[in-house]
Order: structure tokens, then sequence, then C-alpha cells
């Protein structure tokens, strides 16, 4: 067998070794946080927590106006730039 598809035929094993192993040990985040949660264990939260003060949205007739208002904007200055141009 080539050196190659030797090398596959042991990583697959590999893989497949370790996919079946009996014991998987813990990410080192899940170790970190299980050592931090041992000394100082996290306070219960609600479900989706109040986030504090939230700054109030504009109203989408807001922004609608706003874009409107730009492109309009655009739209009379380049006519206004067209009119005044020498031919």
């Amino acid at each position: 067998m080539p050196e190659h598809e030797r090398d596959n035929h042991e990583r697959e094993f590999d893989l497949r070794w370790a996919d079946d192993a009996q014991h998987k040990e813990p990410s080192a985040r899940a170790r970190m946080l299980a050592a931090r949660w041992r000394e100082n264990p996290p306070q219960p939260q609600p479900f989706r927590a109040d986030p504090g003060r939230v700054a109030p949205r504009r109203s989408s007739w807001m922004s609608t106006v706003i874009v409107l208002g730009g492109i309009a904007a655009i739209i009379l200055l380049l006519g206004y730039t067209r009119f005044r141009a020498p031919y």
C-alpha cells in the first residue's frame, strides 16, 4: 500500500477511534466556566432578561421620508448643475 493511502487509512481509523470513545473530555471553555462557577455560581436570570434602557427607534415613516428627501435633493442638485452647465 502506498504511503499516502496508509496515512489516510490510519487517520480514518484514528477519527473513528476518537469518535467511539466512551469518555470525551470537555472543551477548554467548558472547563474554564465550570471552574469559575464552582467558586462563584451565576445568579439566575429570567428568560430574555431586560437589557436596560434602550434608545427609542425612529418610525419607519421617518426613515422613508429621510431616504426619499435625500433622493429628491440629489435629483434637484443634478438638474440644477445640468441646467447651469454651458453647452
